[in-house]
């Protein structure tokens, strides 16, 4: 009886456990700084991420956590036929 109720209670334990979602962005931004500098990884798009970096200094990366999945944001949704993001 002991053991069923622990197998039952390490079940429901891990059933309430989260899994981990990789990333959906595809590329970072590196930044430069005298101290380390930072990252940003929310860019879908190389562009994007040149864009930011110019001027302010960095460089873009390839994000090491993308796992391929488009981006959707609340209110949209994805058209599953042409794999595309539709408002």
């Amino acid at each position: 009886m002991r053991l069923i109720s622990t197998a039952l209670l390490l079940i429901a334990a891990g059933s309430l456990v989260e899994t981990a979602n990789a990333d959906p962005y595809r590329w970072c931004a590196e930044y430069a700084g005298g101290r380390g500098g930072s990252t940003n990884c929310y860019f879908i798009t190389l562009r994007q991420c040149q864009e930011t970096v110019s001027g302010i200094g960095g460089f873009c990366v390839p994000n090491n956590f993308y796992d391929g999945r488009p981006v959707t944001t609340p209110g949209e949704r994805i058209d599953r036929g042409r794999n595309r993001a539709v408002r």
